[in-house]
């Protein structure tokens, strides 16, 4: 196969919600319709039902959520597919907005009875400010919630953004018959039995046909005549050119749980999704069909196999190919690698791979040479931009609570940071370790995985912190720089890469700092 038909049969996706809104249930599905796995796993498993196949961290299990983002990677009807998973958890944010980086679009999962929900309209926010392309899959339709159209106006507000039915259910609830695939013309009839793969599908290409009324009974075949009068009088229509540039999203209704309404997503998915695009770097927009290989890490993690001890960096290609035992620039270190054993991505299990495209997500064999961020390229000096690290709104001091196993603590904690897990400030005045995250269940999952991945122990002491902030003097050698270093000296820190970064102790405290050293910038991401 060419090199440019190898690109446009490449579909490379996030999947992003509010925690419980069923995101992680419907990628097992895509996985199930694509044919990657014979049984879907379930995200609250009990010992006797099986996990959910993105959610492979010990941790993840135990508590039914997910923590990490994970990729899995299938063939659907000629295309490959690539989903990345993300955690809903406000407390794992960051995870997602860096995985935004290195999505061409998205799907977002609405539940039926809670609507648009707070991390959904954060995650959609930060969408929206890249342009990407977003499907909305309005979920749990078999469950009492809210009037479809009272859904759809909810995203239109609070998600501010432009619908566009594909779907439109038939009753909710108990009263749920199935689903109107606009898109296909065709009614899918819904039986309530989750072992069922694929529910009964009927076309219909004139619904005031009595074909209908015989279906889903005349009552419901009258409301959703109705309903689609009103649905195609209210919203646009479909246009692709539009959906592409973020300007308008389709919406589509279904139950993931119960397979439903799945297929016709991933089929129209497959149809109108963007292929690879092109990227911005910090000397020009690179395009997928350049011959030579480019590409950036977007995430780092420790211990996918606790057996083996192994970090991999995860490589969104950008352009060209990536061959296996081909020696590639590593830009910030000014070196070139060879990688002997490229993995392909299928949640924890991981397959050797010679050639990737872009689109693909490779894991590398890391033995502490990436950061996230980093940019690989063919002899190329170019970086990609815009996968910063975020100010932090909890902090804590990190004790050890086992001098036995100091060695074990320090290459715990230098890893998990590598992994953006969380931020690792050091006090310029004593040298004593602050760790900062997004979220406080993120020093929970610290906690539990210095002492089972590595066998440390830690405790942690609170530390009254109203903002990290990254300092960035006009010039670093004038005297009102210095007054600053002198003035705050208990408040300043180092971060992993050695910038210097002010622990604001107040709100009251940044806003004085602001005023009285104007040459000073306070940045509140490491990527200004």
């Amino acid at each position: 196969m060419k090199f440019v038909d190898e690109i446009k049969r490449r579909r490379t996706f996030g999947v992003i919600a509010h925690p419980d809104a069923g995101k992680t249930t419907l990628t097992e599905k895509l996985l199930l319709f694509g044919g990657a796995i014979q049984e879907a796993g379930a995200v609250k498993s009990n010992k006797i039902k099986k996990g959910a196949t993105s959610d492979f961290m010990e941790i993840e299990r135990q508590r039914g959520i997910s923590v990490a983002t994970s990729v899995l990677a299938f063939e659907y009807n000629g295309n490959k597919i690539n989903i990345l998973d993300t955690p809903g958890h406000k407390d794992f944010a960051e995870d997602t907005f860096r995985t935004l980086t290195a999505v061409d679009s998205v799907i977002v999962v609405v539940d039926v009875a809670k609507g648009v929900e707070e991390q959904t309209e954060k995650l959609v926010e930060v969408c929206r400010m890249r342009n990407i392309p977003m499907i909305v899959f309005i979920n749990k339709m078999d469950r009492e919630g809210k009037d479809a159209f009272e859904l759809l106006d909810e995203i239109e507000q609070k998600l501010n953004l432009t619908v566009t039915p594909l779907s439109f259910p038939i009753g909710m609830g108990y009263d749920f018959k199935g689903i109107y695939n606009i898109w296909e013309h065709n009614i899918n009839l819904f039986t309530g039995d989750p072992r069922r793969d694929i529910e009964e599908t009927v076309e219909i290409s004139d619904l005031s046909s009595s074909e209908l009324d015989q279906l889903v009974g005349e009552k419901a075949a009258n409301n959703l005549r109705d309903e689609l009068e009103l649905a195609q009088g209210v919203y646009p229509e479909f246009d692709l050119e539009a959906y592409r540039a973020g300007r308008l999203q389709p919406v589509f209704f279904g139950s993931a749980l119960n397979n439903f309404g799945v297929r016709e997503l991933l089929d129209c998915f497959v149809e109108i999704a963007p292929t690879p695009t092109p990227k911005q770097s910090d000397v020009r927009v690179v395009h997928p069909e350049e011959k030579e290989f480019t590409g950036f890490v977007f995430k780092i993690h420790a211990n996918m196999d606790p057996k083996h001890r192994d970090r991999l960096a995860f490589v969104k290609i950008v352009s060209g190919k990536f061959e296996r035992n081909t020696p590639y620039l590593h830009v910030r270190l000014k070196k070139n690698l060879k990688f002997s054993s490229p993995n392909a991505f299928f949640a924890e299990k991981k397959e050797i791979v010679d050639t990737s495209y872009p689109g693909d997500i490779v894991g590398l064999h890391d033995t502490g040479n990436f950061k996230i961020g980093d940019t690989l390229t063919q002899g190329e000096e170019l970086r990609y931009r815009g996968i910063p690290s975020f100010s932090p709104e909890h902090f804590r001091y990190i004790n050890n609570a086992d001098p036995m196993k100091s060695k074990q603590l320090e290459k715990g904690i230098d890893q998990l940071m590598d992994e953006g897990v969380a931020q690792l400030f050091k006090l310029e005045l004593n040298g004593r370790k602050v760790i900062g995250t997004v979220g406080a269940l993120q020093y929970e999952v610290i906690q539990y995985r210095l002492e089972h991945e590595y066998g440390a122990k830690c405790t942690y002491e609170n530390l009254n912190v109203h903002k990290a902030c990254w300092v960035d003097p006009q010039d670093p050698k004038n005297e009102e720089f210095k007054d600053f270093k002198q003035v705050k000296a208990r408040y300043l820190a180092k971060d992993k890469k050695g910038q210097l970064v002010f622990l604001a102790d107040s709100a009251f405290s940044l806003q004085m700092a602001q005023q009285k050293y104007p040459s000073i910038k306070f940045h509140f991401t490491s990527e200004w």
